[in-house]
């Protein structure tokens, strides 16, 4: 007998099927639809068994947060992985490990950095594949585009030995505290100005540029607008969660992620504790348009088509969610709820296993297989 989201120990974290395959085939064909590859970002889900569906789908390779991500994917037979965050010339055994498996590339924004990983590769007789990464307004990582010496830092770069410069990387972090759509939209479009003002700078100094890459969620639905871009690397879209209902990436039928979760107490008549708390939700807070609260929206029970506003959760613990309700609310202990998380990919991170569903029926299980890789 199949087992259903109503008979399984809690707090669970699963996934709808049906949303996740219509997610993943909905961004392969937006890429499609702008001319550029797809590189899925996999720290959303950290799951191989998912990136294959998005390579089946039509991706060119993915990206990981982390080499020892990285390492768990090339493991599974992903054969093309990227590192869009600096990497250290210190991992640099890890990565010519990695070299040797599968195609890897990274990023660097620092001179001397790039120069350290020149001496290592070429010492050792390789070439590693490198972007520059370039600040367009997050403010994290990557090379500020308005110092005067940006351009020379690219050159020197672009001509170290042992490095082969594929081009520039950027990610539009930043979106995800825009308070409109219309600021979105200039967000991405300032983001592409800045990196074909670099890139045609380096082609006018003789320097290829192969690969323009830009990567976020938010200002996916952009990529068309966004001229000269050659990849992008969203990453939540395979889940989306109520932080991108909140920027309006996603609708709440598009959310794929979610939680099953049991009512363990209804203390009084405002108040109900569900067995989800920070372990499972993560404490994360909502970002988004608007000013929303809370730590999740809450479906009445696995049922339910729309999650319920007069539900809000308050407060988290470790092991338990505090929610706020109405004298009229009907939830009582043992009753099971289904919690849209406001950060899908730190929810996934969370645990073991995403449940796959049909409905309401389990129909396979998904290993988390780099979860906690974070080395």
């Amino acid at each position: 007998m199949a087992e259903s989201l109503h008979s399984i120990p809690t707090p669970r974290v699963f996934v709808d099927r049906a949303r996740l395959q219509s997610n993943i085939a909905a961004m392969q064909a937006r890429a499609a639809g702008a001319g550029v590859r797809l590189r899925p970002h996999a720290k959303t889900h950290k799951s191989p068994a998912i990136a294959r569906m998005q390579i089946e789908a039509g991706a060119v390779g993915v990206c990981c947060a982390k080499l020892g991500e990285a390492e768990i994917f090339a493991d599974a037979g992903i054969a093309d992985v990227r590192l869009p965050y600096p990497t250290n010339p210190v991992n640099a055994k890890r990565v010519m490990a990695l070299q040797d498996r599968i195609r890897i590339s990274t990023v660097v924004d620092n001179l001397e950095v790039a120069q350290q990983w020149s001496s290592v590769m070429a010492a050792a007789g390789r070439r590693l594949d490198v972007l520059v990464k370039v600040d367009v307004g997050f403010h994290r990582c990557g090379i500020n585009p308005d110092l005067p010496d940006a351009s020379s830092t690219l050159r020197t770069i672009a001509a170290c030995p042992g490095l082969r410069f594929l081009g520039l990387l950027s990610h539009a972090g930043h979106g995800y505290h825009a308070e409109s759509n219309e600021t979105l939209e200039r967000i991405a479009a300032c983001e592409i100005q800045i990196l074909t003002r670099l890139a045609a700078g380096l082609r006018n100094d003789g320097v290829e540029v192969q690969e323009i890459s830009v990567g976020a969620t938010p200002t996916a639905r952009f990529i068309v607008a966004q001229k000269g871009v050659t990849e992008m690397r969203p990453g939540n879209y395979v889940f989306f969660d109520r932080t991108q209902v909140g920027l309006g990436s996603a609708t709440v039928e598009q959310c794929s992620l979610g939680i099953v979760a049991t009512v363990v107490s209804r203390p009084d008549p405002a108040r109900v504790v569900f067995d989800a708390g920070s372990k499972t939700l993560s404490s994360d807070g909502l970002r988004g348009f608007g000013t929303s609260v809370g730590y999740g929206l809450v479906y009445a029970s696995l049922e339910a088509r729309h999650p319920d506003p007069s539900i809000v959760i308050e407060r988290l613990s470790e092991e338990h969610s505090v929610a706020r309700v109405t004298p009229d609310c009907r939830l009582k202990p043992g009753d099971r709820v289904h919690l849209l998380p406001n950060h899908a990919c730190v929810v996934a991170n969370l645990t073991e296993e995403l449940l796959l569903v049909d409905r309401l029926e389990i129909v396979d299980r998904i290993p988390v297989a780099a979860r906690a890789r974070v080395w």
